[in-house]
């Protein structure tokens, strides 16, 4: 797994955002600035959609404020289902997306899991992650199904906690 200190892996991936989907690289989604970044196990999944993606799509602004240049949600979907994900939930506009639909970047970041046992297959394990110039700074993980560690709310927290 990708530990701080460490530089973001260049994968080709897909970003859908405001301005519509192209294919371009991870870092150069996630090498400028202070990115927050998150991943999900899926579009549309029921802990994602419902409670995950929200809590960055409500505080957005407070995150901005807090010196964040750019929010990114990572998922291992193909781009049609994470474009049509980012409008159904209000999140385009907010949220940058990759759609990482063969799990590569997942996997280049060690943070890929498998759900095969519930018909999945490869995904990303829920994460968030702050990101400074192409650097990691800090990961969360979650240890248990639901969002603590890696939602909006802890990462505020954690903005907080390096500023003091």
């Amino acid at each position: 797994m990708i530990q701080s200190g460490q530089a973001i892996p260049s994968v080709k991936t897909q970003l859908i955002n405001a301005d519509g989907t192209m294919e371009t690289t991870s870092d150069a989604v996630l090498g400028s600035g202070l990115v927050v970044f998150f991943s999900v196990p899926g579009a549309f999944t029921p802990t994602c959609h419902l409670n995950h993606l929200p809590s960055f799509v409500a505080n957005a602004a407070k995150l901005r404020a807090a010196g964040v240049d750019r929010i990114v949600c990572a998922a291992v979907n193909d781009k049609h289902v994470v474009k049509t994900w980012a409008e159904a939930s209000g999140a385009l506009g907010e949220i940058d997306f990759l759609a990482d639909g063969n799990a590569e970047l997942a996997d280049a970041l060690g943070l890929a899991k498998d759900m095969s046992a519930s018909g999945m297959g490869r995904r990303f394990t829920r994460s968030a992650a702050l990101i400074r110039d192409g650097i990691m700074q800090q990961i969360f993980l979650e240890d248990a199904p639901g969002v603590t560690a890696t939602g909006a709310p802890a990462i505020l927290m954690a903005l907080e906690t390096a500023k003091a």
